[in-house]
């Protein structure tokens, strides 16, 4: 206990008006059960009660919180070299138990960059090709799912067919050699020009799709129905009809194929 000038007895804790010891005043004592370092025992009080300072416990009040364990701020460092990085870079506090080390708690580290939900807008794009050819136009619809913040879709084509991974007359070829054997010329013109081919390779396979459209449609007629309709059983005629037509092949070819206009071949 600190002893001034007036009374022997020091005052009341809580009371106003007293003065620190660098004044000639007396320090307030508050009075209690614990013992804690800095602490003065009245050798007046009963046993086993300590004192302490009042100055002590405001500077105890005064002192800075400690950090929250598990609070987390998120913010853009302004000033660059707080964080160790550059002024704008996106940052991350998180404030833990600051007793533990003595520091406030606040731990910044930089904020991750977003990970990728999966391959690479190439690899999925190989992937599809490996199985079978596609057209660019069409592997491009397929593709603008996949497509993330940092993608350039065009590039990706434009390096595969570079490559040779894609080649949209390749993919013509090969549609026209699925399909020739089971449909007609038009269904498959019509096909190549949804898938994006351009017009003048659609052109080039059309003429050579004509050239064979009457042997390819007599194969699919023969398979299906292998004899011609009597010319009085309509029903039957349109029937057969009804069937190239949907596959594809032009009326001409089905007319001769039927024997409508008289000659058979």
């Amino acid at each position: 206990m600190v002893w001034g000038t007036g009374p022997s007895r020091p005052r009341r804790a809580g009371r106003s008006g007293a003065a620190d010891d660098d004044d000639g005043g007396f320090e307030q004592l508050a009075r209690g059960r614990s013992s804690a370092a800095g602490s003065v025992e009245d050798e007046g009080s009963d046993a086993g009660e300590v004192y302490t300072r009042t100055s002590e416990l405001r500077a105890q009040s005064r002192s800075p919180a400690r950090g929250r364990a598990g609070s987390v701020r998120t913010g853009r460092d302004t000033a660059g070299a707080r964080h160790g990085g550059e002024a704008g870079d996106p940052f991350i506090e998180v404030e833990g138990d600051g007793a533990r080390d003595g520091n406030a708690g606040a731990l910044a580290t930089p904020a991750a960059p977003a990970a990728r939900r999966g391959p690479s807008l190439k690899a999925r794009a190989v992937g599809f090709l490996s199985r079978r050819e596609y057209a660019r136009a069409e592997l491009a619809r397929k593709l603008a799912s996949y497509v993330e913040a940092d993608d350039d879709l065009e590039k990706v084509l434009d390096d595969l067919e570079r490559e040779g991974w894609l080649s949209t007359a390749r993919y013509a070829q090969s549609l026209v050699h699925r399909r020739a054997e089971r449909q007609g010329t038009a269904r498959i013109v019509q096909e190549l020009r949804a898938k994006g081919v351009a017009e003048a390779e659609v052109g080039e396979l059309q003429q050579n799709l004509r050239a064979t459209e009457y042997e390819r449609a007599r194969a699919v007629w023969e398979k299906r129905f292998g004899e011609r309709p009597a010319r009085a059983d309509r029903a039957a005629y349109a029937k057969q009809a009804r069937f190239l037509a949907g596959r594809g092949f032009a009326h001409d070819v089905i007319r001769r194929i039927l024997g409508e206009s008289g000659d058979d071949e």
